[in-house]
């Protein structure tokens, strides 16, 4: 399976996934024209499309794809989203004969109440959930809800590539370089990021290993984490913790 991230709006990635037969599957297309291009240079056939949740930067393309390809629509359970083949939640698995591949749902709210990640064929799409060095923000849930789904998302195998919704790395990376200082793992991440940037390259994939390495939203229980909020005076438990960190996120100037 060949795995393209593309260009999309202002910062966005929508994937596109495609075997040796020409076969192709598509997530979260915000808009429809960079899927088309790329379709056409490839000589692709669509013939799935999968969404992660309701935004319009993640499905506003959707609908035409689906129309002009007769592509499969497969989506979390929100009447918030239309032109839908399947509706998928924790659990269920999308098998798809072409390409064949297989992708086990999981729900993981917290960015969104309905949101959902697919993870399989070594991949893990996990909209904006997860990013490169941090973590989507809490626009209809819970501390509580995100923090777990990203634990979720952690305990998934650690080869899984982490497919994500943005190009956010380098500026991830200087929020977390103030909350994890001396944290050399993910010190070489920025610089990666950053060659990666500047050669115009994408940051992602990457291994979830490595975001279990480097992203303080997945390193909540570390020393670094519980000094820093410590010193931020973040009184609590894990939940207190990691609310503090979105909170702090939420403002950064850097």
């Amino acid at each position: 399976m060949h795995v393209v991230p593309l260009p999309a709006l202002a910062d966005n990635y929508i994937w596109l996934l495609h075997d040796d037969d020409g076969q192709a599957v598509v997530v979260d297309p915000g808009e429809a024209a960079p899927v088309e291009a790329a379709l056409s240079a490839r000589s692709l056939r669509l013939q799935a499309i999968l969404l992660t949740h309701h935004h319009g930067d993640h499905i506003a393309g959707a609908a035409a794809l689906r129309e002009r390809h007769g592509a499969t629509v497969y989506a979390p359970r929100d009447e918030r989203i239309g032109a839908v083949d399947r509706q998928v939640g924790d659990g269920d698995v999308v098998t798809l004969d072409r390409p064949q591949a297989r992708f086990e749902v999981l729900e993981v709210p917290g960015h969104t109440r309905s949101h959902i990640a697919y993870a399989g064929e070594g991949l893990l799409f996990c909209g904006d959930t997860l990013f490169s060095l941090g973590c989507g923000r809490l626009f209809e849930g819970t501390p509580a809800q995100m923090l777990a789904s990203l634990e979720r998302l952690a305990a998934l195998p650690g080869h899984l590539e982490v497919c994500c919704g943005h190009e956010y790395t380098e500026a991830n990376g200087r929020f977390a370089r103030q909350v994890d200082p001396t944290n050399r793992a993910l010190a070489d991440r920025c610089i990666e990021a950053a060659d990666a940037r500047a050669q115009g390259r994408p940051t992602v994939p990457v291994p979830l290993a490595s975001e279990l390495a480097c992203n303080p939203f997945l390193r909540i229980d570390s020393e670094a984490l519980a000094d820093w909020a410590g010193h931020r005076h973040a009184a609590g438990g894990r939940v207190e913790r990691f609310a503090a960190l979105r909170a702090a996120k939420d403002v950064f100037q850097g």
